[in-house]
């Protein structure tokens, strides 16, 4: 393991999420993983890891299997300060996983663009549904 610090805010029930904390594992880190569901949000942390990523409230708001619809959150003119009241109140709300580490963070959806923010990868790495990734 090494002291290169990860960050990882994870949703358990995720497949992505899931996938992404175990390609972060199997490069041989150690990250500090924030169940975010019941850690909750805070609005300035919510803007801080969006600048970070380059995300905007509304490209990083997970509208499937969350109440963004009948929030009114999906309507074009829902703006940024009422998404991330929203976020804050149903951290469901926030797409995942997010991860952060010296190199930048990044909504890693697919799981694999995990690997841009790390020092080291592995060389293969086999996701829950068999899915092969190979990296160079």
């Amino acid at each position: 393991m090494t002291d290169f610090p990860v960050t990882i805010f994870h949703n358990p029930a995720c497949g992505t999420s899931r996938n992404t904390l175990a390609m972060i594992e199997a490069a041989g880190y150690a990250p500090q993983v924030v169940e975010y569901l019941s850690a909750g949000w805070t609005e300035p942390q919510l803007r801080d890891l969006f600048a970070r990523a380059g995300l905007t409230p509304r490209t990083a708001m997970r509208d499937k299997g969350t109440p963004a619809a009948e929030l009114g959150l999906t309507a074009p003119d829902a703006t940024d300060d009422a998404i991330l009241a929203a976020m804050v109140e149903h951290p469901i709300l926030v797409n995942r996983p997010i991860v952060v580490t010296p190199k930048g963070a990044a909504l890693c959806r697919p799981s694999e663009q995990v690997f841009a923010l790390l020092d080291r990868v592995p060389a293969e790495f086999v996701k829950e549904d068999g899915e092969v990734v190979r990296n160079p």
